[in-house]
């Protein structure tokens, strides 16, 4: 079996592509400030990432099936998230700390479909195979759907929590 140097590189930097992703989202899994553009962002974009491949899937039950599926257990791990996660008000603002072992596990799943993905590409480079379309694949589906799922709602949550503390704060 040869090897050619691409394919070497690639063994190579791929261990060092997923470690720097890795610590980069372990670093978000802290304590932050709650900035309220933020969660709008993560609403937004996350909703985006199951409405999107959504419009494309009614032709396809199973790959539909396995995105609404994902997105509905995306959500249930971001209630169960919701409930271990620590929320502050101080004078400095609001502050959250997120299950970090919990959003670790939904961004490396949909990193490492991607991962994958990529690599299947680069195999079948030059063989005549056609390259599938993301939403091709129901386990892609369940991946993306998973993972939007969880930060969307995590972000709607973050929102909620935002106004219900402010309106607090108005009444008094």
């Amino acid at each position: 079996m040869e090897f050619s140097i691409t394919t070497l590189a690639l063994l190579v930097l791929t261990p060092l592509l997923v470690w720097r992703i890795y610590s980069r989202i372990k670093k978000q899994m802290q304590r932050q400030r709650s900035i309220g553009s933020r969660h709008y962002t993560g609403v937004l974009v996350f909703g985006a990432m199951i409405l999107v491949p959504l419009t494309q899937l009614f032709d396809t039950p199973y790959n539909l099936a396995a995105l609404l599926v994902g997105a509905g257990g995306g959500i249930g791990y971001a209630v169960w998230g919701l409930k271990l996660t620590r929320f502050e008000e101080t004078p400095q603002g609001y502050f959250f700390t997120p299950p970090a072992r919990l959003g670790l596990v939904m961004s490396m799943i949909l990193v490492a479909r991607l991962l994958y993905i990529g690599i299947e590409v680069y195999a079948n480079q030059g063989k005549g195979i056609p390259t599938q379309q993301l939403t091709d694949s129901p386990l892609t589906m369940l991946c993306v759907g998973i993972t939007a799922g969880y930060f969307g709602y995590y972000s709607a949550a973050l929102l909620r929590w935002r106004r219900r503390v402010r309106k607090a704060i108005d009444q008094v």
